[in-house]
């Protein structure tokens, strides 16, 4: 029995839906169950450039959609996997951060017909994570993550979240912290960072890693600037006890 069904012991007749991340951009970073899986699959649903990164080939039908379709992109997905297909819906980076497999069982919810369904997560390497670990450890003690998206919540909760955060002395990611339909979100972000911490906390700014457009940039909060973020761009806030040595960013792993 392949990779793809041994975990959960399915019939090879029938159908199964996998929601898979394909780590942060680098094909190396794809864990090898997730390439069983895609090797599997017969049809692959995500958003436009996810799908994109998988290789077509006879059998396998690819399925992109908007970035703002997740719902209807789930159910496709357990629809055809009712129907028996073998499915793959990907995310970059992990499926639970902020991604794919919230949305799927979301849609699994009143359908009690689905829930029987083969339904497997598989794990990838998070941008988050992919960041960190080039800038050296700066989530090396207790940390956070945050998505500055006012999509789905509004400003006043991010806003809430992000001064308990700081009150509380994690070291902070965010996720999707600037976009052009919303330029003005970190600018606010970085007004409260300023409001309630020191001038020489480090900021991390970690676009596209381990991809070719890959640029990262470590500055001090007081150097910190709205363009150095983008939608592809992963910001990692240190805490007060977050420090550089030579060119690497750590948190030290006790707490005082």
């Amino acid at each position: 029995m392949s990779a793809a069904l041994a975990c959960s012991g399915a019939n090879p007749a029938s159908g199964w839906l996998c929601i898979a991340g394909l780590g942060p951009g680098d094909d190396s970073l794809v864990t090898p169950a997730v390439s069983q899986a895609l090797a599997e699959a017969t049809d692959v649903l995500g958003y436009i450039p996810y799908v994109a990164r998988v290789a077509a080939r006879p059998g396998l039908r690819l399925h992109p959609s908007d970035n703002r379709e997740e719902l209807d992109r789930a159910r496709h997905a357990l629809a055809l996997a009712a129907q028996g297909h073998r499915v793959v819906v990907v995310s970059s980076g992990d499926p639970g951060v902020f991604a794919m497999a919230a949305a799927v069982f979301e849609a699994l919810e009143g359908r009690p017909d689905w829930q029987a369904l083969d339904v497997r997560v598989l794990p990838g390497i998070t941008a988050m994570l992919a960041a960190a670990a080039r800038a050296g450890a700066p989530l090396g003690h207790d940390f956070c993550a945050l998505n500055l998206s006012d999509n789905l919540k509004p400003w006043a909760l991010i806003e809430k979240r992000l001064r308990a955060a700081v009150g509380a002395d994690m070291a902070m990611a965010f996720y999707n912290p600037r976009s052009a339909s919303r330029p003005d979100t970190f600018d606010q972000v970085l007004a409260v960072l300023r409001e309630t911490c020191e001038p020489s906390r480090w900021l991390i700014f970690a676009r596209a890693v381990s991809t070719p457009q890959e640029q990262l940039q470590c500055v001090s909060l007081s150097d910190a600037r709205p363009q150095m973020a983008d939608m592809r761009t992963l910001v990692i806030v240190g805490s007060s006890t977050t420090r550089c040595v030579g060119r690497f960013v750590y948190t030290p792993r006790s707490a005082s």
